[in-house]
């Protein structure tokens, strides 16, 4: 098998046949190329693949995730680990990837001097007509600049980060370096180790049926996907500590200038922003290790429990600060918050989220040291 053509796939019944028609046509003669298409459906595109693959002339296999993980970069690598080739190229179901340009990027790829081959809607000649209005078009271009901003080694050579449409030496890529967690794999990919890049340019199509999953929520996840990609955990922990210190400082403002006792004030903005901080982090920063990690109740009585500890030590020397040091409850406040920030990280990652089962026997000290590294430091570009 020279070529896999890994398709993830959620709600895609009408574009199925289709898909494997054109295909087919593209690559038979040509190739042997198999397609596997990874779903994460919850309608009847799993029979309908089922239903084609009994009569195309291409083997056509499916992989059905009952409990997807990893969002579609996550079926992209499971596709990957699946594939009868090393050789394995990645594109939508809904056919805005016209399978006619698959035996070009095959060309360019089997010249042997590239780890991979990016199909560019603003490389060119390529076009993004089948982007549904200005607004995403604008949106995507925005986003594509921020990315490119944010990684100018890594994606120098790289017009579309953000393409679905792509083909891969998957024995390039460590699968233990990568942390899938929403749609754009190939930017995942691309931030994590130098590769050797090709482009060529395409023409973005309009769908061919059924709807968009484009929304706010896919934005988030790709907001949260770059921020975690370009500095780490630790970042995506400082923000969102960052945004419950703003709220706590914030509380404590509002509610002494209500006349509140500015130990009372302290409290309550604690409890808040404890509260708070559980909910994000759990969807936003650890949510990779929640599945080996103990119950969510027990979690959040960890966090919790921790973190009023930690106010009951903190707040003292707030009250203390303020009073011997002669400075403000808002400027105390955010002295000591900083200061927390960085031990709340570290219990968070090791104690919060720690795995159920304990690995290989070694050290304390050794597990605690390994453990911070790969917690703080998830690679980024350096």
């Amino acid at each position: 098998m020279l070529l896999s053509i890994v398709v993830p796939t959620y709600n895609e019944a009408p574009n199925i046949a289709e898909l494997v028609r054109r295909i087919t046509a593209a690559v038979q003669n040509r190739l042997d190329a198999e397609i596997v298409f990874v779903d994460d459906s919850t309608d009847a595109t799993p029979d309908v693949i089922r239903e084609v693959a009994a009569s195309a002339s291409l083997p056509v296999r499916l992989i059905h995730r009952d409990r997807p993980v990893g969002g579609l970069g996550g079926a992209v690598m499971e596709g990957f680990a699946a594939a009868e080739a090393d050789a394995c190229l990645v594109m939508d179901a809904d056919l805005q990837h016209p399978p006619e340009e698959i035996p070009e990027l095959w060309h360019r790829y089997s010249r042997g001097d590239v780890d991979v081959v990016i199909a560019s809607r603003y490389a060119g000649g390529g076009t993004a007509g089948g982007l549904a209005d200005r607004t995403r078009v604008t949106v995507s271009k925005a986003s594509t600049a921020v990315t490119r901003a944010m990684f100018p080694i890594r994606l120098k050579d790289v017009s579309d980060p953000m393409t679905g449409f792509f083909l891969i030496d998957r024995r390039a890529i460590e699968p233990e370096q990568l942390r899938p967690r929403g749609f754009k794999i190939l930017l995942e990919i691309l931030a994590r180790r130098p590769m050797r890049i090709a482009e060529v340019p395409f023409d973005f199509a309009d769908r061919h049926a059924g709807e968009s999953k484009a929304s706010m929520r896919q934005g988030l996840h790709f907001l949260t996907q770059l921020t975690a990609l370009r500095f780490g955990k630790m970042s995506l922990f400082a923000v969102i500590g960052g945004l419950g210190a703003i709220a706590n400082v914030g509380i404590v403002w509002a509610l002494t200038h209500w006349g509140v006792d500015y130990i009372v004030a302290a409290i309550i903005a604690a409890e808040v922003t404890i509260i708070g901080n559980f909910l994000l982090q759990e969807r936003f920063v650890f949510q990779d290790m929640r599945e080996s990690a103990s119950g969510v109740w027990l979690r959040f009585a960890k966090s919790f429990t921790f973190n009023n500890a930690e106010a009951v030590i903190r707040i003292p020397i707030v009250a203390m600060m303020v009073s011997t040091g002669h400075i403000s409850a808002v400027v105390a406040t955010a002295i000591t918050l900083v200061v927390a920030f960085f031990v709340r990280f570290l219990f968070h990652s090791l104690v919060v989220y720690a795995p159920r089962k304990a690995g290989a026997e070694v050290s304390p000290a050794r597990r605690f040291v390994e453990d911070l590294d790969r917690e703080a430091m998830q690679p980024g570009e350096l």
